[in-house]
Parts: C-alpha cells; structure tokens; sequence
C-alpha cells in the first residue's frame, strides 16, 4: 500500500523509515514553557544521576541495581517489514540515549497544532540513573514457522525456547515477546515514562503485549535488597566487578557471531503464596531458604557472603542446610558450576482470586505478588535452564511459588555512537 493511502495512525513507519528519529520534532505543542523546563532538565541532570547509554555492553544488566524497573515485552505488527524494524531500532536508540541524559525522547518544538509528542510527565524529575536494556525474543526470527524478515538463518543456537517445567502454570499472554525493553530507575515515573515513550515511537510497527512494574529497595547504605518473602535475594549472584566472572557467565563469546557482547535474558513472573507463609514459622522458613532471614548468612554460618557449607551436618548426622532448601538446590556446587547474574524486582499487583496448589489449598482473594525474576547468562541452556530444571523438582520453596509467565530474549551488545541497537545482527543484510 503506498503511503498516499496510508490510515493517519499508520504514517509514523514511513516517517521512522525515512530517517530515524534524529528527524523527529515537536514535544508538548503549544507548552513552550514545560519545553523549557525539559531542556533546562537536560542540561543540569548531574553526572552521577546518568547512566552511560552508549558501549560495548547495554546499560542495565551489571549497573548497580536501581530501585524500579518497568519491564514490556512488544509484538511486531503482520505487516511490518524488515525495513521498518531498522526503522525502529534506530528511533529507538537515539531516543534511549537522550532519554538516559535527561532530554526528552524527541527534539524539543512548541507546535500549537499537532498533539503532544512527549507526555510529559518526567518534566523537572531527575534521569535517576535510567538505563534502557532492548531484546530480542524468538518472534523476531521466525513466528509460526514463518520467516518474517530473512533473520531465521541468523537466530542463535542459545535462543532456545524453553521447556515447561514442574509446576508451570504459564499465561501465555503475559509471557512470550518479539522484543522486549526493560527501563530500570531509581525513580518509577522516569522509568514509566522512559517506557511509554518508546512505545509510542513503534506506533505501526510493533505495539506491547504484556508489561510488568517491579521495586527493589535495598537495606540503608546499600546491600542486597530483601524480596518480599522477608529474605536478602541474589546473595550468591557472580560479582559484577569481577571481569573474569561476567565474562565466563555473563556475556556472550566468540560463539555467539553477532551477539558477542551481549547476553541472554531470562523473564520469569514468579507469584509467592504471601497469605501461606506469613503463617509459616521462622525455623521452617530458614530451612526453606538455606539461609538466616536477619543476616542473609547461610545456616550455621555468620555472614551473609560466607560460601555454602553443603557438607557441615548437625549433632545427629543431618545436613544443617537441608537437602531441598533453595539455596542449596540452586547453588553452582549441585548444578555443575552453571551461574546465572540475578537481577530480580518485587512485585504487586494488587489482589485478585487465586486457588493454592499446595497443601493447604486456599482458595479466595490473595494478593497478586511476587517477584519478577530476571536474569543474565551467557547461555540459557548451561544456564537458567539447568538450575531450573533441578529447582522445579526438588526446591522445598515449589510450596509457595508458582511461574505465571516467562520469556526469553537476546539482548545485543550496547550500540555505539552513530549505530543502533541491533546493528551486528542486521550488518550484511
């Protein structure tokens, strides 16, 4: 169809094909004086407030944890080609690196006659430190045996679809994704809008499917956040600051052709009984977890970054961390080294109707939440996959949780100045 007979709703694909969004203009027409406000935003953002947008390796996956997270997965429209994704991910990408800086997503302009093109509302908040981190799901490649935009020769060996695991009870439509991105800042409503953004700018072209808040607020000073079971979560995460580590477990090698430098993402909705546990005694928690809930440190032990003692026995023979308890069944040491980097987010979602699964079967109105489990890896299959399988059948923790919805995406190396997110998979296209 020519653009001439083109619906009004759909003329942005042609606009972001014929340029990108260093062509875009006009933001908050007729508020000349909120555009001011923006700009002046922009320019005294501090630098310690920023995150770096721009690199080898996308921001969001070892900056140091902020504090929200939006997460939204997108569908690629039927009728979008291969030209109009390159469209996106370039508007994509100029707009998340002025985003990441404080500016708004778009050139600023004051046009009294056409709507807004900013909502508006992260106008005098701080960037608090706003990392974008973009996916690409398997939809991407091929969908319904279909090779949408010649990408199915080059989707990677890693990108596998996982299994359905133990005690799955999977929506799908909160789950799946042809890309996903995830804006993590310290302050929700910079993430929101961050997000929101975004989303507009793919108007014609791709539009969410499902999309997910998250908070995590760590102790006073810094230290591993608490999830909403009451415990430090990602205690015995590989360190980021450990270049060996993140290369072994974290980013993606020579293996992977165009994703080197990238890394594997993991998206598992985890709903948590809070009803069930909060009548659960703390001894059987700390059983259940492997770990002290006060300090974090492992049973037996004092400090929450002690290694796992999965050898030490009580007076009377038994294992001091139990056979079944979490952290035992997940560590490196019972899944032959595999690591995967945690970057997990609290979550509720108000209350709504829900049937246990585990003894003792309550069935009524229980809070919707949980923790939005995200997790880096060089490979889901040595990784996530691994551990997972184990914990599905043996994790004594199986008797709170339930995985509502999952995905899986590669995320490619970070963009350089002038490239776009995505540059290596297309090259030679």
């Amino acid at each position: 169809m020519s653009d001439s007979k083109a619906p009004k709703q759909s003329t942005r694909r042609g606009f972001l094909a014929g340029g990108g969004a260093l062509a875009l203009a006009g933001w908050l027409g007729g508020a000349p004086g909120i555009a001011r406000a923006a700009a002046g935003r922009a320019k005294t953002a501090p630098a310690k407030d920023q995150e770096p947008f721009y690199g080898p390796h996308q921001g969001g996956i070892l900056t140091p944890q902020q504090q929200n997270s939006y997460f939204a997965a997108f569908d690629l429209a039927d009728t979008a080609k291969r030209e109009d994704v390159i469209a996106l991910l370039k508007a994509w990408t100029d707009a998340a690196g002025r985003l990441t800086r404080g500016q708004p997503a778009r050139a600023l302009s004051s046009q009294a006659h056409q709507a807004p093109l900013d909502s508006g509302e992260a106008v005098g908040l701080a960037t608090a430190r706003l990392t974008l981190t973009f996916g690409f799901g398997p939809g991407l490649f091929s969908k319904n045996g279909v090779d949408r935009y010649g990408l199915a020769a080059r989707r990677p060996e890693a990108l596998v679809d996982l299994p359905k695991f133990n005690g799955d009870q999977l929506v799908p439509e909160k789950s799946g994704g042809d890309l996903s991105i995830q804006a993590c800042a310290d302050d929700p409503q910079v993430a929101f809008h961050a997000v929101r953004q975004l989303a507009a700018l793919a108007d014609g072209v791709a539009a969410v499917r499902w999309a997910q808040t998250g908070f995590a607020s760590g102790a006073p000073g810094g230290g591993t956040p608490r999830n909403l079971m009451g415990f430090k979560d990602g205690t015995n995460n590989p360190s980021p600051k450990d270049p060996a580590l993140m290369s072994q477990f974290v980013w993606v090698g020579d293996e992977g052709g165009w994703m080197k430098g990238g890394s594997y993402l993991v998206a598992r909705r985890i709903r948590i009984a809070l009803e069930h546990w909060d009548k659960t005694e703390l001894g059987f928690q700390q059983e259940v977890v492997g770990r002290y809930k006060d300090s974090g440190a492992p049973l037996g032990q004092q400090h929450e970054f002690e290694p796992l003692k999965l050898d030490a026995v009580d007076k009377d023979g038994n294992p001091v961390i139990p056979d079944t308890a979490h952290s035992r069944v997940a560590s490196p040491q019972e899944n032959d080294g595999a690591r995967i980097l945690r970057r997990a987010y609290s979550y509720n979602d108000g209350a709504n109707f829900t049937a246990e699964r585990w003894p003792p079967w309550r069935q009524g109105i229980e809070y919707d939440a949980g923790l939005f489990f995200l997790a880096y890896q060089r490979d889901p299959r040595t990784g996530f996959i691994r551990i997972n399988k184990k914990l599905a059948a043996m994790d004594m923790m199986n008797q709170y949780i339930t995985h509502v919805a999952s995905a899986v995406f590669a995320c490619p190396p970070g963009a350089r100045p002038g490239g776009h997110i995505g540059e290596t998979l297309f090259a030679g296209l």
